[in-house]
């Protein structure tokens, strides 16, 4: 008998599978999980709810972390690149990021001021955007939802300019919150249906004797 002989037989049998006895992920098996991470993706929204501006310096600083390591790698890419064309613009786009970096990783609270800008812009440009879109649809189904969401963008924006710069300790925060909330919801809501759709599966009936 060859070695791999001896091998094969000193494997258990139930150890022995093929690629086509891998079962597939299906939601009917993997809602516990899909649940258990929404939930902790909902109770992260619900703690970022209450301490807003805690949150908001957090995403501060990672984003003041992320344009620190971006500019560095920026930086070694145009020092490496000899002869390139865009090799300026490159160094160029990493001073800036690394200035930007450092800024947010110095003074977080004026990182947060910006960002709360940003946004205000955001929602200033998105409500534009989508009452424009609205205008443009005659009749069309959908119209009135996008109507609706663009007169939101438009109001929440307003709300956070008029409250600009106080509102700016607790807008970024409360929204990155309210996000991870309803992510949290939804993937929940998802697992839920799964676990619905495991209940109302007919198990499979058994071969009838010869």
């Amino acid at each position: 008998m060859s070695f791999r002989g001896v091998l094969r037989s000193m494997t258990p049998i139930h150890a022995v599978s093929t690629a086509g006895d891998v079962p597939e992920y299906s939601l009917e098996r993997g809602w516990r999980t899909l649940a258990i991470a929404g939930g902790v993706v909902g109770l992260l929204g619900l703690l970022a709810i209450a301490f807003p501006f805690v949150t908001g310096l957090s995403v501060t600083l990672g984003l003041g972390a992320l344009l620190l390591v971006s500019g560095i790698v920026h930086g070694a890419h145009a020092f490496t690149a000899q002869g390139w064309d865009g090799r300026l613009w490159q160094v160029a786009l990493a001073v800036v990021s690394v200035l930007a970096g450092l800024l947010l990783l110095v003074n977080p609270v004026v990182g947060l001021v910006g960002l709360t800008m940003l946004v205000i812009a955001y929602l200033a440009v998105d409500a534009v955007a989508e009452l424009w879109m609205a205008m443009r649809m005659d009749e069309q189904p959908g119209r009135a939802s996008i109507a609706a969401s663009g007169v939101l963008s438009l109001v929440l924006a307003l709300l956070l300019w008029v409250g600009f710069p106080a509102d700016a300790a607790w807008a970024i925060g409360l929204l990155v919150g309210i996000s991870l909330l309803l992510t949290g919801l939804s993937m929940a809501v998802v697992a839920i249906t799964g676990r619905k759709a495991e209940d109302v599966t007919p198990p499979a009936t058994e071969p009838r004797q010869a």
